[in-house]
């Protein structure tokens, strides 16, 4: 794992006018009595991605660099800011009855129980019936529909972090993460962004490599790492990547919400195994 290489502040203000919760107040309308609810999130390093059953994404807001930001390199570093923000999201895509709702949180795959356990205490303070804390790969999985479908390879360049995860039968195997991301690397010198992100890329897959003893690594690259994040989006970083390891690389559908469209068919799936009288189990904080 690599850590900040100094102690420069890094981001850029990019804060929508209006905030995160623009969209979501559009949802409006009645609710249906005993109809399932529910919310799923991420929290990434650049902003905050909502995504509500019936209605898909419905936020999406940058974070504005600066004291009381709640996210930094992917942790929650302002747990009463954030808080603060996961109540608005909640009470207007919710309401005030909370009975019933699922919240959908996902995480990066090496945030650390630290932040995973703050994330469960904020989500069940909202008081929702169920939380689900779930990595971002597993996300990424779920988006593109193959979460217990042999090795997977998911390589995830996001605004200040950037993290490998070999997932094998659905499940975490292996990760590596690179404490840099977009936002550090596009200050950086013109022309140097590509070399830079593919090197991390690089090295964490050969670190996987040199220490797989069942061949999932070498399956997974046959079968071409699925990309996502902000790299995603960027061809030359993506034809590097591609040239470099000698595979196929697969990209997610609009890279930049894979997760918090995987983090929603999560709790799709959630929803449709409610019980026939539309209980769910209250299971607060429980980790897939």
């Amino acid at each position: 794992m690599r850590s900040v290489r100094d102690g420069r502040p890094h981001g850029r203000s990019a804060h929508r006018a209006g905030g995160a919760l623009d969209d979501v107040r559009r949802l409006g309308g009645p609710r249906r009595p005993g109809a399932t609810r529910g919310l799923a999130i991420d929290l990434g390093s650049s902003g905050a991605r909502v995504w509500v059953p019936g209605h898909g994404l419905v936020a999406r807001s940058a974070w504005e660099d600066g004291p009381g930001r709640p996210v930094r390199r992917g942790r929650i570093v302002d747990a009463e800011s954030c808080g603060r923000l996961l109540a608005r999201l909640a009470d207007t895509a919710l309401g005030a009855d909370r009975y019933g709702s699922v919240i959908v949180l996902s995480h990066p795959v090496l945030a650390g129980a630290e932040h995973r356990g703050r994330a469960r205490e904020l989500l069940s303070a909202l008081g929702p019936s169920e939380v689900v804390v779930l990595s971002s790969a597993k996300a990424v999985a779920a988006c593109v529909g193959t979460p217990d479908s042999g090795p997977l390879l998911v390589v995830d360049m996001g605004a200040e972090l950037t993290e490998v995860t070999l997932l094998v039968d659905g499940r975490i195997a292996d990760a590596r993460q690179a404490e840099s991301g977009l936002s550090d690397l596009e200050a950086a010198e013109t022309g140097t962004l590509p070399g830079h992100l593919t090197g991390d890329v690089l090295d964490m897959i050969q670190s996987m490599w040199r220490q797989d003893r069942h061949g999932a690594v070498r399956g997974a690259l046959r079968r071409g790492p699925v990309l996502t994040g902000g790299g995603a989006l960027r061809p030359d970083v993506t034809h590097r990547i591609a040239a470099c390891l000698g595979a196929p690389v697969r990209l997610a559908g609009d890279p930049s919400t894979a997760v918090v469209r995987g983090a929603g068919l999560v709790l799709d799936s959630v929803l449709r195994h409610r019980t026939g009288t539309g209980a769910v189990a209250v299971l607060p904080g429980r980790q897939r």
